[in-house]
């Protein structure tokens, strides 16, 4: 199985606020992004599925993305609610895949 890396500039984010501005700009999220973790999971759910429009950021069928987070545990130590979400949401858009008849598609690297 095939890994696109993307790095996450998790140092951007301080709050809720800016945890939904990285991701749509980072992912390209579409202008109508809900800036919710339900909107998050719907975005991410598509990015085998590049005609969606839901992310500019793709991968082919059989690839995983791979969102790399640098500096994790300082991420964590600031943000926890944030953090948790990121591997909660992570696990329920693999479990949307894979309930789908689909591979996993996203993966977190956690790094430090």
């Amino acid at each position: 199985m095939r890994t696109k890396f993307i790095a996450i500039p998790a140092n951007e984010i301080v709050d809720w606020q800016s945890f939904h501005s990285v991701f749509q700009t980072v992912l390209g999220f579409p202008a109508f992004y809900g800036r919710n973790l339900d909107a998050w999971i719907d975005c991410m759910s598509y990015l085998d599925d590049p005609s969606s429009g839901m992310t500019t950021f793709s991968v082919a069928v059989g690839e995983v993305a791979a969102l790399r987070i640098d500096d994790a545990v300082s991420f964590m130590r600031r943000c926890p609610e944030q953090y948790e979400a990121l591997i909660e949401c992570t696990a329920s858009v693999n479990n949307r895949s894979v309930t789908a008849g689909r591979e996993p598609i996203l993966t977190l690297m956690l790094i430090g």
